[in-house]
């Protein structure tokens, strides 16, 4: 070990202190050994460092910091060299801020469209999210500071986040759950990771010794910290045991007093909670050493805000565009509607949510363009309710303009942590309001906010639509750099747009309504599904238009690289994404019918060729065999396809490859579903062949009692009438704040949490064992409960 001579100087409770939070966003120290507290701090897209009063879902106000577009807007720019650029920015700004750990990148797969929290993640494809993962995470680390890509795994529902359990089977958790997580590590060095709340296959993710050790360290070769996500942490001892460090927030001395208690009866040796502290160490001091010159100078706010520009206009993405309505000339007559034109959303909510340095509004960029505004109307209430008069004002505006300038898109009401979303659809205020416009003027420019993919049943009737996701501080303008054709676009979509919400693999799926979540569509996530099943979507992976045009040609391949030649025959300087996707021919197994294996952005000035060579990596040809327990390549030709899309292939070429042998692990017989590409009814048989072993009862406790880590709502069928009437109380709450259009945040957490969340979330005011007398209490044991929680209550304040 490193630092053995140090740790033998500790006493048993000064290494389990190591181990704990010292308060909500820093470790203890211990100034006697020479042993200095580090910060860790909320960051995917910008620094969130609380000022005052910390918590963890952005309730309280943070100091001031650029607020760079979320990462499902940069995974559309398809540039990790961008991403790495955004994390340099970021580690300044942690710096500045004393900050050693950004709590990100996020990089969860967007099994749904529905995730609550996709905003947060970069895509569908666990390649492309990888890539771009590593891109940020080399960026920040290059300044001193320790990024840490997160949620470790498998985590893709805000439902009951804290207790879900994910049942997933080992191949796709492999190929789609945890590699973009793997290049993250291996390409990035990323020097922490962020473990998820849910559960993996019946066993939390933060003591999760598959995950963490096997997968993570044995296999990923990590030599960095695991720490929970906050509250996130079931039993610290199982967490410290089997690959996990740092337990967060500060949970008094309860988790300390759990690790000391651990050693000393034999269940966790003090030898391997040494060698997690020794871990801990070497980042903590690592950073600490990088970071100690550089910390609390001031960073340029004019030159990261130039620089969340830039990344937000590689990340627009032009999706309809007839009769080239754009871009804009100067002197354009255009009438502005909508009410995120005046009040913008530019990012999520909850814990990513950032305070900016400066903020510009679509609106004041406009005023300031070439071109010229006849007015502007709010159109809609941002909450969903109709309002006739806005709507008519809205028309009558639309009326005598040369195009019309539509802010649509979700609000922070439908995009949040805590909540997954209840469908696809947008608000049917925003719609009416368009077919009222379009009634008087058909040339209607619809300007997109939104951080996750939206049905759009009206887009037949508009001109042109162009999406800026959330794109942060500086949005505003970058959108209208597009517009007007300061900027070329070269955006592309990082997810599938469906028709339609019931046409999505996991439509059956998902959320898990009660303890889990079945992944029943297995490797048939977004595109992989849509490209093997057949299913006509709205827009297509990789999807977006330019204000010029490229030709591919002379297409060549190996086993390890592609080349080709684009040229940009327009008439416009341009940037084109090149996306190889690789299919297996006549393979044994069953698999998608498409798959990104590389993709390169190639910036090209007008009549300009360049040839772009792309590696073709481990992971091009690999697949994960449940029966070896291994990766394994199958022997046969592979077609390597070179599109703009993954509808749009442009060039083919064959390879040959040959294999490892391995046996097949299952047939066409036993899963005719997944051969068949056919996953909206997956029976149970073949999900349990999938699996390899019986799919868990799903079901809550059918006695009627709720146990530690059953979630706060489901005290409905609660033993105890007044816990049931703290249930009805708290729902009620969470749905006035949603009728508002401003969710309760709070509120929905602790609605969402589980009963161990109150010994883990009070920084050591609740002890477990109070806790558990509550929970006595809950399932009808009143008298003895408040008897046992006023006997917890005295033990915890004396210990």
């Amino acid at each position: 070990m490193k630092y053995e001579s140090l740790i033998k100087q500790m006493t048993l409770e000064e290494k389990a202190s190591l181990l704990s939070g010292k308060d909500f966003w820093q470790t203890v120290d211990i100034e006697r050994l020479g042993i200095p507290s580090i910060t860790l701090s909320d960051g995917p897209h910008g620094l969130r460092k609380q000022a005052g009063d910390a918590d963890h879902l952005g309730l309280n106000a943070s100091l001031p910091a650029t607020c760079f577009p979320t990462a499902a807007a940069i995974a559309n720019s398809w540039n990790p060299e961008l991403g790495e650029e955004i994390g340099v920015h970021l580690g300044t700004e942690a710096l500045a801020q004393s900050v050693n750990v950004l709590l990100g990148p996020g990089l969860n797969i967007k099994r749904s469209p529905l995730c609550g929290r996709n905003f947060e993640y970069f895509s569908e494809d666990p390649y492309l999210s990888g890539k771009m993962a590593a891109g940020y995470i080399r960026g920040i680390q290059s300044q001193g500071v320790v990024a840490c890509p997160k949620h470790f795994a498998a985590n893709s529902q805000e439902l009951r986040r804290m207790s879900n359990d994910s049942v997933v089977d080992e191949r796709t958790l492999r190929e789609i759950y945890t590699t973009g997580f793997e290049i993250a590590v291996k390409e990035g060095k990323a020097k922490s990771i962020m473990s998820a709340y849910n559960k993996v296959n019946g066993v939390y993710a933060n003591e999760n010794a598959h995950l963490l050790q096997e997968i993570l360290v044995d296999e990923w070769g990590f030599d960095g910290f695991v720490v929970s996500d906050w509250g996130g942490s079931n039993s610290h001892a199982e967490g410290v045991k089997n690959g996990s460090h740092l337990e967060m927030p500060a949970s008094g001395m309860d988790g300390i007093r759990e690790l000391v208690k651990a050693v000393e009866n034999g269940t966790l040796s003090e030898e391997l909670l040494d060698k997690r502290i020794d871990e801990l160490l070497s980042v903590l001091f690592e950073t600490c050493e990088a970071t100690k010159e550089k910390k609390n100078q001031p960073f340029d706010v004019e030159k990261h805000h130039t620089m969340a520009e830039k990344a937000a206009e590689e990340s627009v993405v032009l999706l309809k565009n007839d009769g080239k309505t754009l871009p804009l000339k100067a002197g354009t007559k255009v009438a502005v509607i909508g009410d995120f034109a005046k009040t913008p959303r530019y990012q999520g909510a909850g814990s990513s949510v950032v305070n900016p340095t400066k903020l510009e509004t679509p609106l004041e960029a406009i005023e300031k363009s070439s071109l010229v505004m006849t007015g502007y109307e709010q159109g809609f209430q941002r909450n969903g309710k109709p309002d006739e008069v806005l709507k008519q004002r809205a028309a009558e505006l639309a009326k005598n303009a040369d195009a019309v300038l539509l802010y649509l898109g979700l609000d922070e009401l439908a995009e949040s942590e805590g909540m997954d979303r209840a469908h696809m659809q947008m608000a049917k205020n925003q719609i009416e309001v368009f077919e009222a416009v379009a009634a008087v003027n058909p040339n209607i420019i619809v300007v997109m906010s939104a951080g996750a993919a939206v049905e759009m049943p009206w887009i037949s009737k508009a001109k042109a639509v162009v999406h800026g996701y959330l794109s942060g501080q500086a949005g505003a303008v970058a959108v209208l750099n597009i517009l007007t054709g300061k900027v070329c676009p070269s955006g592309r979509l990082s997810e599938t747009y469906p028709v339609k919400y019931e046409d999505t693999p996991a439509f059956r799926y998902y959320p898990g309504e009660e303890k889990t979540a079945e992944y029943r569509e297995g490797l048939y996530v977004g595109y992989r599904y849509y490209e093997s099943a057949d299913i006509p979507v709205l827009f297509p992976f990789g999807f977006g238009l330019s204000y010029t045009t490229f030709a591919y040609s002379d297409i060549k391949a190996d086993r390890t690289q592609v080349s080709l030649k684009v040229t940009n025959t327009g008439e416009m300087d341009g940037a084109e994404v090149v996306q190889i996707y690789i299919a297996a021919k006549d393979s044994m197994l069953f698999r998608p019918a498409k798959e990104l294996k590389g993709f390169r952005k190639v910036f090209l000035k007008a009549k300009e060729t360049k040839t772009v060579t792309i590696e073709l990596d481990d992971k091009a040809f690999r697949y994960y065999n449940s029966g070896t327990g291994s990766w394994e390549v199958e022997a046969g030709t592979y077609e390597i396809m070179a599109g703009a899309n993954v509808r749009d292939i442009r060039l083919t070429a064959e390879v040959k490859v040959e294999g490892t042998g391995a046996p097949l692990p299952y047939s066409r017989e036993e899963l005719p579903s997944y051969y068949n590409h056919d996953i909206r009814q997956v029976p149970d048989s073949e999900f349990e062949k999938l699996l390899g072993h019986p799919i868990p009862d799903s079901r809550w406790n059918k006695d009627g009692l709720l146990e530690i880590n059953d979630a706060f709502c489901q005290m409905y069928y609660a033993k105890s009438g007044l816990a049931r009437l703290v249930c009805r109380i708290l729902t009620g709450i969470k749905n006035r704040s949603m009728q508002k259009g401003n969710p309760n945040l709070n509120v929905l957490f602790i609605y969402n949490m589980p009963f161990r969340g109150i010994a883990k979330m009070t920084g050591g005011m609740v002890s477990m064992e109070m806790a558990e007398a509550l929970l006595e209490v809950v399932n009808g044991h009143f008298f003895r409960g408040m008897k046992n929680l006023i006997r917890g209550f005295f033990r915890n304040r004396k210990k």
